[in-house]
């Protein structure tokens, strides 16, 4: 078999058996290596950054890996902002970048680069191959540190000639698993539950799960204990009957006020809070003055079975109340809102629906309602940068063929990977996609006009306003193969959402705000 053959079957032996893929000439052999060794899905994707948010989104809803494929070193720069999403939400993910002929490099070509540094930043571990008998044992490598808890991003580097020709055969490794915490951590942490008078508990990675949020329940019904989500979670079990903590807000000051009063902050798989920006005058660290700061379990351990002791140590309820579980939402009716356009959503969305939340400022009404929704899994941006709504729905939508998924999704971080369409075309992929069309970089105005900037001076407004001319969401979405229709009352947008959800394959609806 050649090197490109072994790695293909080393991946499929390693439970890696789909394939976001926008391959170029240093690829070719992968790419037949794809057709002649069974057992792995090839995926097209229009641009790099599709492929690699939707390797993203693949990983936190399987927990398991998916591989790219991408075309040297500016094909993998066109996939890191996505990658950067992914480091952040600790999610596994193979890449596989081809390079040059090891003999070819000396040349120069217009097209080489540093790969290595490259893939650094937004990758824990990296490796170039350096022979084909290397390929396959490389591959299971990267496959094992991709799945090191809590998951990351690994990167392999081939060279073209280390594909065609005879490679070495390689065998799966076994992954790590993650680690228990320490039995005086859980002491130490129920002593502070019972002698602290006001306490907070900001869960964070596996900790958002059903077993970390029951558990988590459990410690707030026994102790009084605030229960926060962090900011951007990458997955969080939402709706009814499932406990809500509070999210930390995004703006530092409304979180340090969210705050106020704690004397213990306690983190479990979550890491300390920090200010998504510099401010003057404000600080980095949320965390009020006098606050003192202890970690029950960090995200590469065991976050969910650290809670679950921890309760049983504070002799907590098995079934603590569950709110918001009988409740019913109403559907408004009038002009589109952010409010009445979170109000149909959290009222229409199946059960088991996977929400991917990139809708910025025009989602917010929505995450207040969403705990009184039906049972759902929201996917949030955790590294801020913007553009993976459209491609984390797409790997969502592979990774759970029988599960709905909705994106809601910012007019203007979508512009970045609108090219995902295709491949929910293309393949068919159930996501109904929710354009939030405000026509502007709201998030930018009000930090320019946090900045004391004047949002209707002549370059501020002409860099933050998305019109004239104003984009045509359903013309791009049919340009893509994707049915789209345009709503502007929340009548409307309920009964295309429910004709949406109800039809096989892809849909968008641009909601005009």
């Amino acid at each position: 078999m050649t090197g490109a053959e072994q790695l293909i079957a080393t991946a499929v032996a390693g439970g890696v058996d789909v394939c976001f893929a926008n391959p170029g000439t240093t690829e070719m052999p992968l790419v037949a290596a794809l057709d002649r060794v069974p057992g792995m899905r090839a995926v097209l994707g229009l641009f790099e950054g599709v492929c690699t948010g939707a390797a993203d989104g693949y990983a936190r809803m399987t927990g398991t890996p998916a591989m790219t494929l991408l075309h040297l070193g500016p094909g993998l720069a066109n996939g890191l902002a996505n990658l950067h999403n992914a480091r952040r939400a600790h999610s596994p993910v193979v890449n596989v970048i081809g390079d040059h002929a090891t003999w070819h490099l000396a040349a120069d070509a217009p097209l080489t680069s540093d790969i290595v540094s490259l893939a650094r930043p937004m990758s824990g571990w990296v490796r170039a191959t350096t022979s084909p008998a290397a390929l396959a044992a490389d591959m299971s490598d990267a496959i094992e540190a991709a799945l090191a808890p809590p998951g990351q991003v690994a990167t392999l580097i081939v060279p073209a000639d280390c594909q065609w020709e005879h490679g070495g055969a390689a065998q799966p490794r076994t992954p790590a698993t993650r680690t228990p915490v320490a039995s005086d951590t859980i002491a130490k942490a129920a002593t502070l539950l019972r002698g602290s008078r006001s306490v907070a508990l900001l869960l964070g990675g596996s900790g958002l799960g059903l077993r970390g949020l029951t558990a988590a329940a459990r410690i707030a019904a026994a102790t009084g204990c605030t229960l926060f989500s962090e900011t951007f979670p990458a997955r969080l079990e939402r709706g009814a009957g499932i406990p809500a903590p509070l999210r930390l807000p995004y703006f530092p000051e409304q979180a340090l006020a969210a705050l106020t009063g704690t004397t213990t902050l306690l983190l479990a798989g979550a890491p300390l809070p920090v200010a998504m920006f510099g401010y003057p005058g404000v600080p980095s660290r949320l965390v009020p003055e006098g606050c003192a700061v202890t970690t029950i379990a960090r995200v590469d351990e065991d976050v969910s079975a650290a809670l679950e002791h921890l309760a049983d140590a504070l002799d907590a309820p098995t079934h603590p109340p569950m709110p918001n579980a009988t409740k019913s939402l109403a559907l408004p009716t009038g002009a589109l809102t952010p409010a009445s356009v979170g109000a149909v959503l959290a009222a229409l969305q199946p059960e088991g629906a996977i929400i991917v939340d990139e809708s910025a400022t025009s989602g917010g009404p929505y995450g207040d309602l969403a705990s009184a929704a039906r049972p759902h899994t929201v996917l949030g941006l955790t590294g801020g940068a913007i553009g993976h709504g459209f491609p984390t729905a797409t790997g969502a939508a592979i990774a759970c063929p029988d599960r709905r998924v909705i994106a809601l999704q910012a007019d203007g971080s979508g512009l970045y990977t609108v090219q995902a369409l295709w491949t929910q075309a293309r393949e068919g992929l159930n996501v109904t996609t929710l354009v939030c069309a405000n026509r502007l970089y709201r998030i930018l105005q009000m930090e320019a006009a946090r900045a004391g900037a004047d949002t209707k001076a002549g370059n501020t407004r002409a860099l933050t306003e998305l019109a004239p001319p104003a984009i045509e969401w359903t013309a791009l979405a049919r340009g893509f193969g994707v049915p789209g229709t345009q709503v502007t009352t929340a009548e409307a947008l309920a009964t295309e959402l429910r004709r949406a959800l109800a039809t096989p394959g892809p849909q968008l609806i641009e909601m005009v705000l």
